[in-house]
């Protein structure tokens, strides 16, 4: 029984044995991924370019192995590229100065713009997998020691992030997104074409430089436009740009197309920013075409704007007038040659040749079992007669990319090899990725054209623009005229520069268009965001009183100095009008008038007085103490004077002490004669001398004494804080009131409050001695007169603090006229009437016969 397990065991052995010695040594699992064109040399480079523009979809049945994938609609300008990647190694290889005796090697793959082609092809050049590997041998060629590609950020970053592991460099000639420049995810990638970072900013400067705060964007839905319309956002909004929308769609979404355009008919921005690659625009101009949206100014990225794909007379009516950035045009000495040289009998058996031949010409070279529609191919067909993208070569932006790319590793290798053109490459040894890496990190040359190759830490060349605008030559060919640059390494301010050249706008519009949610608010207003809305839709709201604007799309309004206001458009500032109680208006010269009439009228009852001065009844009474009180009446008059005109230093003092000294002489002198009636009718008493305690010498005293009080409280209030001029600016925001300010509050109603003390002992006085037998009592009349007097200076108080202004001073003026006329009426207006018209009854006899009557 063990035996014949074992004997059975053994003979599983020797099947396995023989089944292992039938199998080949080595086989390679899945499909091989070959290259498009290859031509080994002592050093391979290897390329990426999608040489077609999308992958044809397979039907998976589950039941078989799946078939290839397959690439379909030859992309006329990778071919071109791949074929600058051709010309520029055989150009190096023909150079004696640069890598002497070293042949550059290429190996170019076709990624149909996917990032599986891409990853793929990636890791064929990686590992070195080639169509020449047999059944009979695992050797492999050696691995290339750079990869240019490829032509999109997607797919530079799927090969970027698997080769950086193995250290060796991927320089991209057109793959821009900003994320790549992260040199711990991608620690190998170079490209030498501008990061989207500084085009992103440079699209937001474009955009401002025109006043478009109002704007619509469209986007790939990759990585290319995502981080690119990110990055321009974030810039758009720090100038102050708004996004109505911001819409993406993948070129596999056609129902997401619809709704982007949906989106675009129905707002009203009138300018776009479309951050799209040149297959995604494509897409997006048939549908704007189809559906007949025009009017629409599009601002592009350097993905579309400068392709000849779009140049058909159909596309200007939508796209003519569009503006973009571009990266520089380069020239490249018989290139052209080159590529119009190119001929399917030079790649015998290279269906990627041939899809493009038959693309291009419309014949058929190939025997299929479906006969196309095209004629046979005859052989003779020349590229010279064509006009494409692939023979386009009057702008070499991207082309000239590949080039210094191309370049840049040849001249990498150069240091290396420590190569001189007298004695050859003296480093043998083989260089490995890694040491091309390093050698990348540090070149800096110049080409033939004059153009500067060198990379940044982060992998990135200098950033360079050309802006560019859809116009029409004078032959009517569309052309993509230079307006404009950016360069990134000059100083800050300078860096975005618009040529003086005339422009066309969007449909060929000679006439700039406007795009912003709200018009501008001019001087005077402010702008005021509208709420739940972005910031460039906003209300002008006109500024408050005493503020203005004086700038357009003011985002506040200015206050103005105190001193200032607003003017009646609110956009300048004035100095206030100074109002102050002049001698030139009405109520200045009313109050004038009145004033100089009053010191006429007392000046001419002095002079009756003094031509009577011999009568009984100016003799009556103290004549000395009348004609002091019409002097110190007069004062009065004229002091108010001092009120009116613009205030000033000296004006302030003299107005309010000369109204209070001349004022307490005038009361004194009435307190005087108040005084000199009770003690003359105490002096009939029999017995009495009182009059000789109160005779004309005391009279005189006691009116110098209560003037001198006044005088002393007045020079107190000068000496500690003094009235002064003063601008006020409480009462009216729109002019200054010029005004005397008290200063010491305690001094002035100290003088108002002495000059009120003496009026109420005058009244009080006179008020006792109004019954005193006499023809003539002048009591009376002095009680009358303070009772005027102490109702105008009572009614004075609230109607002062009240009254705001010119009209204070006016109240105070009207104060001191309506007394002094008071006085001036009550004590002399009936003397006056009896010395002018019954001059009978001015007689002794008359002025004592009431108190005869009263004695008998």
């Amino acid at each position: 029984m063990c035996s014949g397990m074992a004997l059975q065991t053994i003979l599983l052995a020797l099947t396995v044995l023989w089944a292992a010695a039938q199998t080949p040594p080595c086989r390679i699992r899945g499909r091989v991924a070959k290259p498009i064109f290859y031509q080994y040399g002592d050093i391979n480079i290897g390329g990426l370019f999608g040489l077609h523009i999308e992958t044809r979809k397979l039907s998976i049945q589950y039941t078989r192995t799946p078939e290839a994938m397959k690439c379909v609609r030859v992309n006329f300008r990778e071919f071109r590229l791949a074929q600058t990647m051709i010309f520029t190694t055989e150009e190096i290889n023909n150079r004696t100065d640069l890598l002497p005796g070293v042949t550059l090697g290429y190996k170019i793959y076709d990624s149909c713009l996917s990032p599986i082609f891409s990853l793929r092809a990636a890791m064929a050049l990686m590992n070195g997998y080639e169509e020449t590997l047999s059944d009979t041998s695992c050797s492999t060629p050696a691995v290339v020691q750079a990869i240019v590609g490829t032509s999109t950020s997607t797919n530079a970053i799927a090969i970027a992030a698997a080769v950086g592991l193995f250290q060796i460099p991927v320089i991209s000639h057109f793959s821009t997104c900003a994320c790549l420049s992260n040199r711990k995810e991608f620690p190998s990638f170079f490209r030498t074409i501008p990061s989207d970072y500084y085009q992103s900013r440079a699209l937001a400067q474009l955009v401002k430089h025109f006043g478009w705060t109002w704007i619509g964007a469209v986007r790939n839905d990759d990585d290319y436009g995502n981080n690119g319309m990110a990055t321009f956002i974030e810039a758009a909004q720090q100038e102050g740009i708004c996004i109505e929308y911001s819409e993406k769609f993948h070129i596999t979404e056609t129902e997401k197309l619809l709704k982007v355009v949906d989106v675009i008919k129905r707002g009203t921005a009138k300018v776009i920013v479309a951050f799209l690659g040149q297959v995604e625009m494509i897409k997006f101009l048939e549908q704007l075409t189809f559906q007949n949206i025009t009017g629409l100014q599009m601002v592009g990225s350097e993905g579309w704007i400068t392709a000849s794909t779009f140049v058909t007379p159909t596309s200007f009516r939508i796209l003519g007038g569009s503006l973009g950035f571009a990266v520089t045009k380069g020239k490249i000495n018989g290139f052209k040659e080159f590529i119009l040289k190119l001929h399917p009998s030079q790649y015998p058996n290279n269906t990627v040749v041939t899809d493009f031949w038959e693309t291009a010409f419309q014949c058929y070279l190939r025997n299929r079992d479906n006969k196309p529609h095209n004629a046979p191919c005859t052989g003779s067909e020349s590229l010279i007669e064509q006009e494409n993208q692939y023979t386009d070569v009057s702008q070499l932006r991207i082309s000239s990319n590949v080039y210094k790319a191309v370049y840049a590793v040849a001249h990498s290798l150069h240091d290396l090899l420590a190569c001189t053109p007298h004695e050859g490459c003296t480093n043998s040894v083989k260089p490995e990725p890694w040491q091309v890496l390093m050698g990348l990190k540090k070149v800096n040359f110049t080409l033939g054209s004059g153009e500067h190759v060198s990379f940044d830490n982060n992998g990135d060349p200098i950033a360079r623009y050309e802006v560019v605008n859809w116009q029409l030559s004078p032959d009517g060919a569309i052309e993509f005229r230079v307006v404009g640059y950016y360069d990134a390494s000059l100083p800050s301010g300078q860096q975005f520069v618009m040529s003086p050249v005339s422009m066309v706008w969007a449909g060929g519009q000679k006439e700039k268009p406007r795009s912003v949610c709200s018009e501008s608010c001019p001087p005077g207003t402010r702008k005021a965001v509208q709420r739940g809305r972005p910031v460039c839709c906003y209300d002008c709201v006109p500024c408050a009183e005493g503020e203005i604007s004086n700038a357009t799309d003011s985002n506040d309004c200015i206050q103005c100095l105190q001193e200032y206001w607003s003017n009646t458009k609110r956009d300048q500032c004035v100095l206030k009008s100074v109002e102050f109680l002049s001698f030139q208006e009405i109520m200045g010269t009313v109050l004038v008038i009145f004033s100089i009439f009053g010191a006429c009228v007392t000046a001419f009852v002095a002079v009756l007085f003094f031509i009577k001065k011999d009568t009984p009844i100016v003799k009556a009474n103290n004549s000395e103490l009348s004609f002091l009180l019409l002097f110190s009446l007069k004062l009065c008059f004229l002091c108010s004077l001092t009120f009116i005109g613009q205030p000033s230093e000296w004006s302030c003092m003299l107005r309010h002490t000369a109204f209070g000294i001349t004022f307490v002489l005038c009361i004194s002198c009435v307190l005087g004669k108040t005084i000199v009636v009770l003690m003359a009718f105490q002096a009939t008493i029999p017995g009495s001398n009182v009059m000789k305690w109160f005779g004309p010498l005391q009279q005189r005293l006691s009116v110098l004494a209560f003037t001198f009080i006044q005088v002393l409280i007045c020079v107190l209030w000068l000496t500690r804080s003094p009235p002064f001029p003063y601008k006020n600016m409480k009462h009216y925001k729109e002019k200054i009131i010029l005004e005397c300010d008290v200063g010491s509050a305690v001094g002035f109603w100290a003088v108002l409050g002495y000059i009120g003390l003496l009026s109420i002992l005058c009244f009080v006085l006179a008020f006792l001695a109004r019954k005193l037998p006499d023809n003539f009592n002048e009591a009376k009349y002095i009680t009358f007169s303070m009772l005027i007097f102490s109702a105008v200076w009572i009614t004075f108080i609230p109607a002062y603090v009240s009254s705001p202004g010119k009209f204070t001073v006016a109240v105070e003026i009207f104060a001191i006229l309506a007394s002094s006329f008071g006085l001036l009426f009550c004590i002399f207006l009936p003397k006056c009437s009896i010395i002018l018209f019954r001059p009978e009854q001015n007689t002794r006899k008359h002025l004592m016969g009431k108190t005869d009557v009263k004695s008998q």
